[in-house]
C-alpha cells in the first residue's frame, strides 16, 4: 500500500466514518494538534529512557502516547465514526490525577510561575505542556462547532497539568534550579 493517495492534494481529508472536509476543519487542527503534542511526547520519551530511575515515567508517557492515539481518533471521527471508537478508558483522567498528586507530593511548594529551562527534559516536559494547552483550545473549538466526548477535554485539561508538574519533577530528579518568576 502506497503512503500517499493524492485525495488530499486540493486541501481535503476524510474523517472518520467516511465525512470529507477541509483540511482547516476545526477537528483536523484538533487531531493534528494532538499528533504534534505525540510527537514531542514520545521525543521527551527518549530523553528519559536511559535513566533507570525514570523508568516509571518513561512508563506512564508510554501510556500517555497510547491515550493519545485514542483521543486523535475520538477528534478525527464524524458521527457516523464516533460510534465505531473505543471511548477514552474512564480511569483516564483519575489515572493522570493520581499521577499529578503522586510527583506534587515530592516537590516542594512554590507561590510563584516556574520558567522553563535548565535540562532539555524539563524544557521539553514545557513543550509538551504548552501544545497540550494549544490542542485542548483547538479540541474546545471542534466540540463548539461539532460536539466530542467531553472526557477528551477534561483529559487534554489535565495532561497539560500533567507536563507542568512533570517539568517541576524532572528539574528536582535533575538537580538543576527551579527559576520562579519574579516579576
Amino acid at each position: 500500500m502506497k503512503v500517499y493517495t493524492k485525495t488530499g492534494d486540493r486541501g481535503q481529508t476524510s474523517l472518520i466514518g467516511g465525512t470529507r472536509v477541509p483540511k482547516t476543519d476545526e477537528r483536523v487542527e484538533a487531531y493534528g494538534t494532538v499528533d504534534e503534542l505525540s510527537a514531542f511526547t514520545a521525543l521527551l520519551t527518549d530523553h528519559l529512557r536511559d535513566d533507570a530511575r525514570l523508568a516509571g515515567t518513561v512508563d506512564d508517557l508510554h501510556r500517555i502516547l497510547s491515550r493519545m492515539m485514542t483521543v486523535e481518533a475520538l477528534l478525527a471521527a464524524d458521527e457516523q465514526g464516533r460510534g465505531k471508537l473505543p471511548p477514552l478508558p474512564e480511569d483516564s483522567v483519575a489515572w493522570l490525577e493520581g499521577r499529578i498528586d503522586a510527583m506534587q507530593a515530592t516537590l516542594p511548594a512554590i507561590d510563584k510561575f516556574t520558567i522553563p529551562g535548565g535540562h532539555p527534559a524539563v524544557s521539553l516536559s514545557h513543550v509538551c505542556r504548552t501544545v497540550c494547552r494549544r490542542a485542548e483550545r483547538a479540541a474546545l473549538r471542534a466540540d463548539a462547532a461539532y460536539g466530542t466526548d467531553g472526557a477528551v477535554l477534561m483529559w487534554l485539561n489535565r495532561l497539560s497539568d500533567y507536563f507542568y508538574v512533570l517539568g517541576r519533577y524532572l528539574t528536582l530528579h535533575f538537580g538543576v534550579e527551579e527559576t520562579l518568576w519574579i516579576p
